[in-house]
């Protein structure tokens, strides 16, 4: 069991590794060995999609890499100041289309095979942060990227490191989060008022 600071607790029985994912923004920038960089990707392989169709494609680059500094470059400066500490940063890809037709869930999908790469990083002792805060018309252009791809987000993966490190606003955000009850977004049977 991992000591959380503050304490996560869960409500219900569930497998030690959600509590000990989370998103750290401080990165030791140490180069991630070939064999887990293969075993996260493994990971992703094995989420569940719409017919097996595996929309999610990966464009990453290493740390010190051309391709690092591409991806470093479509991220938000706000971003950028901590990302450029990480070992790898990737943009996570949908396609849009299933045999020629639009396809629904091809984010949803991503989504899962995202959550497989986390928790498989958790579990090796890595880290990994989702950043929504890039231009996308900037990463569409520098990475080559088509249009019948959506960009859904990109990705840090890396050692966690102590946050001395980082920006003083971020300083007192580098630790777990808490999460909202359960019931705050079930309800049996039809939409809730309460949302």
């Amino acid at each position: 069991m991992t000591a959380h600071n503050p304490p996560r607790a869960a409500d219900h029985p569930i497998a030690e590794v959600f509590l000990d994912r989370w998103s750290p923004r401080a990165f030791t920038g140490e180069p991630i060995p070939d064999e887990l960089l293969a075993t996260l990707f493994e990971a992703m392989r094995w989420a569940p999609s719409s017919n097996n169709s595996q929309p999610w494609r990966i464009i990453y680059g290493r740390r010190g890499a051309p391709a690092f500094d591409r991806l470093l470059g479509v991220i938000s400066e706000r971003n950028q100041r901590w990302a450029k500490d990480a070992s790898v940063i990737l943009a996570l890809l949908s396609k849009r289309t299933l045999q020629g037709a639009p396809a629904r869930n091809h984010s949803f999908d991503a989504g899962a095979a995202w959550a497989h790469l986390s928790l498989q990083a958790t579990m090796a002792g890595w880290a990994t942060h989702a950043i929504g805060g890039f231009n996308e018309a900037a990463a569409r252009a520098s990475l080559g990227v088509s249009d019948d791809y959506d960009i859904d987000v990109c990705v840090t993966i890396g050692r966690r490191a102590d946050p001395a490190g980082l920006p003083d606003d971020l300083k007192p955000r580098e630790m777990p989060s808490q999460r909202n009850k359960a019931s705050s977004f079930i309800s049996e049977g039809v939409f809730s008022r309460e949302w």
